[in-house]
């Protein structure tokens, strides 16, 4: 497995504003997509959401914006691993057009009881694969 995950994405009408802008919030549906498909090559099917009663949910963002993006660019939403806690995974992610980098940052999720929305530790299986790739990237670095 590669460290870096991409998922092409195309930008159409209703993501863009009156001037054929992409409106800044759909940025991070992008990067949403990008992570959950990354947890997907984890066997997740549901990537959020397991039958084991706990779910998965953004705990902190920072991202930098620094170009637009316009009505049918053709984008690449990226997810890297970046860091695994007891019950955190830390994303490094961008949103690029070719080589232009159009939005930078780093999202947290964390994992919770689906009951109490308290914190629960990550799956020990999951914890082990996705630390396989924490040092993948460690190693490309």
């Amino acid at each position: 497995m590669t460290a870096e995950f991409s998922l092409p994405i195309r930008v159409y009408i209703e993501d863009t504003d009156a001037g054929g802008i992409v409106y800044y919030v759909n940025y991070l549906k992008y990067l949403e997509r990008a992570r959950t498909e990354l947890m997907r090559t984890f066997g997740m099917e549901r990537a959020a959401v397991s039958d084991e009663g706990w779910n998965f949910v953004v705990s902190d963002v920072s991202l930098s914006y620094r170009e637009p993006a316009r009505l049918d660019d053709q984008l690449h939403a990226t997810a890297l691993i970046s860091g695994v806690g007891g019950a955190t995974i830390n994303f490094h992610q961008s949103v690029r057009r070719e080589s232009a980098v159009l939005v930078i940052g780093d999202i947290q999720i964390a994992c919770v009881d689906r009951e109490s929305g308290r914190p629960r530790r990550l799956d020990a299986d999951l914890r082990t694969q996705l630390e396989a790739t924490l040092a993948v990237t460690e190693e490309m670095t």
